[in-house]
């Protein structure tokens, strides 16, 4: 039977780990990993959601992830905005009683995610590619219990990096997050620099990448 298209999502896997970034690292975690990107950044590691994936009903895809049984739920890409059902599973994420994650890239409007979903916003330096495609009034809409992360893949993305906090206040606002691009940047380095300036905000490592091989696939 074919799927309405508005109940209508493309996803590429669901599966239960344990979350590998952001201030929740180490949670149990279950994630909907959707299908379809409108950038393509230089170090994406999940090149993988591209193309392909399966259409299913949102509210059936819910349901898998409640199965789990695990409280915590993050929606991921690819990026998950360029699908306009996104936003009533994350509606329907919160119904089931779970904590609600929203991994974007910051490339699309946040405007419409419900209240208390933790969006964590991946800004885009100029290393990526993709820095003209950052949605500068996104910024607007941040609440205290979002992130916005910066993934640095050079001295010339942490300065960049540093100045965007600097100019927009992030730390007073939300979260800030700097991770180095894996085999890109030392991060001995990135916390030298962060250090040196005084930075209000936290170094992460992808946590699943020290757990698991690094190009390992639904862990």
């Amino acid at each position: 039977m074919e799927i309405p298209k508005e109940r209508r999502l493309r996803v590429t896997e669901v599966y239960a780990s344990v979350q590998g970034e952001s201030t929740h690292v180490g949670k149990p975690c279950v994630f909907v990993r959707l299908t379809g990107c409108n950038l393509r950044c230089s170090w994406c590691d999940s090149t993988f959601t591209f193309t392909g994936g399966e259409h299913r009903d949102w509210e059936d895809v819910a349901q898998q992830a409640h199965a789990f049984g695990i409280h915590t739920v993050e929606v991921t890409g690819g990026e998950p905005l360029v699908q306009a059902n996104a936003i009533p599973l994350l509606r329907r994420l919160q119904e089931l009683g779970h904590e609600v994650m929203l991994e974007t890239s910051g490339s699309r409007d946040i405007s419409m995610v419900p209240e208390g979903v933790v969006v964590i916003l991946d800004l885009k330096p100029p290393d990526s590619g993709e820095e003209r495609a950052n949605l500068w009034s996104n910024l607007t809409y941040l609440k205290p219990y979002h992130e916005v992360k910066f993934v640095i893949a050079s001295r010339r993305d942490y300065e960049w990096s540093r100045e965007v906090v600097r100019r927009y206040g992030l730390e007073r606002v939300c979260r800030v997050l700097f991770s180095p691009v894996w085999g890109a940047v030392q991060p001995p380095d990135l916390v030298t620099w962060i250090l040196e300036d005084r930075l209000s905000v936290r170094f992460q490592l992808q946590m699943h990448k020290v757990v698991w091989p690094p190009d390992a696939r639904g862990v």
